[in-house]
């Protein structure tokens, strides 16, 4: 079948055909464009493909590394053009469940990458009391030993940063990103 139809396309058509990416199968078994298709009881939606979604976490990664130079702002509008780029073009697809936990992941890597650069103790004190956490428990938290991605996942920094601040600093909100993309399709 494939060999028929590109003989056709390249003697008839005289169009030259990428062999290491034409092939035949069944739509449900074969990446296109980054989409696979896939069957409900109720109808055939499209997804990211595995591949699509491991390169934009990969990406998302390499913008939140801990030892990253440049400003939150610049970090933040980095993820945002990433992210809405993304979400613009498999917005049509159907990836709830996806975008929820990329969404928590990301929070959690911002809150680390904040708690990294807030190296000394003095520091870490004063901006949890700015943000509303109790003298003694900003002090514990502040003095603590514990890696950064631990601390990320303390009750205390959620309560300093939520997910609210990281919108008030310019982070866009995923999930809303995405059902704006997914009702305009």
């Amino acid at each position: 079948m494939l060999d028929s139809v590109t003989k056709f396309l390249e003697t008839d058509l005289k169009l030259t055909v990428n062999r290491k990416k034409s092939n035949v199968g069944s739509p449900t078994k074969i990446k296109f464009l980054g989409f696979c298709i896939h069957s409900t009881a109720k109808e055939v939606r499209c997804r990211p493909d595995k591949s699509a979604k491991k390169k934009f976490k990969a990406k998302l990664k390499t913008l939140t590394k801990r030892n990253r130079p440049g400003t939150f702002e610049q970090i933040v509008k980095e993820i945002n053009q990433v992210t809405v780029g993304w979400i613009n073009y498999y917005g049509i697809s159907f990836m709830k469940g996806f975008m929820k936990a990329i969404s928590q992941w990301l929070n959690h890597r911002l809150r680390q990458l904040i708690w990294k650069r807030w190296k000394k103790i003095k520091t870490r004190y004063t901006r949890l009391k700015k943000l509303g956490i109790e003298d003694e428990e900003a002090w514990k938290v502040a003095n603590t030993r514990k890696g950064y991605w631990r601390v990320s996942l303390s009750e205390t920094l959620h309560k300093a940063i939520k997910n609210k601040t990281l919108v008030k600093w310019g982070l866009k909100d995923l999930n809303h990103l995405y059902k704006r993309a997914y009702l305009n399709y």
